[in-house]
């Protein structure tokens, strides 16, 4: 099972330790790709910070994440399960998870970036601030920078198995996948019951419990359908059908009332 993830927009800060070594993050075939964007950041932070923060849409409140990106290659580097904070990962909860439950974590996570393309949640970056919707000066649309890169990366490391896609459709755009991957992959919609509309906040608090009862349970379902029965024997209430089509995506529905 490999497990997407969107990345959180607040972060914790950067460690003390050592400084970021791009060659030493997972996925190596993105490398290239992550040295251009971040270049371009930093250059950018560095420079004029009123540009910076307009490109980056950060408020006036935000003005210090400018001087944390410009010091992205110094700043000290942690595990990104550590770096990345907010609802879901509140909810997921990796550094109260079991032994065996951290290292499934750490072989069935990736999460999306914008900065970095993707990173297992062991990978040691600094904190940062760079959506993938933002558009750099020198690369344009980080979505549209990600996707040959992402091509050519991202089969390889989905396996065999099942991919459980929790991306937001800002991240999901860096990387769809196609034809044999996508039909043995599961995308998760959470719906509060009473209304049945989106929330978000019940959207990404369920999904990090989704991920945390998977891992603890040491569950690794075959493919979407058994994805299915596994978090209906976990008790969630989940909504389901094959798709029409082979070669296409489940699309699961997750029923809450309220999160606890």
């Amino acid at each position: 099972m490999l497990v997407l993830l969107p990345p959180s927009e607040g972060k914790a800060s950067s460690g003390r330790g050592a400084p970021l070594k791009l060659e030493s993050l997972s996925l190596p075939g993105l490398t290239g790709a992550r040295e251009a964007v971040l270049e371009e950041l930093v250059e950018l932070c560095v420079g004029d910070e009123d540009k910076a923060r307009e490109v980056l849409g950060l408020s006036e409140g935000l003005r210090g994440e400018v001087a944390k990106n410009a010091e992205l290659r110094t700043a000290g580097a942690r595990p990104a399960g550590e770096v990345y904070t907010g609802v879901l990962y509140d909810a997921l909860g990796l550094a109260s998870l079991d032994t065996a439950a951290k290292k499934r974590a750490a072989r069935s996570l990736l999460v999306f970036s914008g900065l970095w393309g993707a990173v297992r949640v062991t990978d040691r970056i600094p904190s940062y601030r760079c959506s993938m919707g933002v558009r750099l000066p020198g690369l344009g649309a980080l979505g549209a920078h990600w996707r040959t890169p992402m091509a050519s990366a991202l089969p390889e490391v989905a396996g065999a198995g099942l991919l459980l896609d929790l991306r937001s459709s800002a991240y999901a755009a860096a990387w769809k996948p196609k034809g044999e991957v996508a039909g043995r992959t599961a995308t998760v919609r959470v719906l509060h019951a009473p209304t049945r509309k989106v929330v978000s906040h019940f959207n990404k608090a369920t999904k990090g419990k989704i991920v945390r009862s998977l891992l603890s349970a040491g569950i690794s379902p075959a493919g979407p359908a058994e994805l299915v029965e596994a978090l209906r024997d976990l008790g969630y209430v989940v909504e389901a059908e094959a798709p029409a089509k082979a070669g296409a995506a489940w699309a699961l529905d997750v029923l809450v009332d309220e999160i606890h």
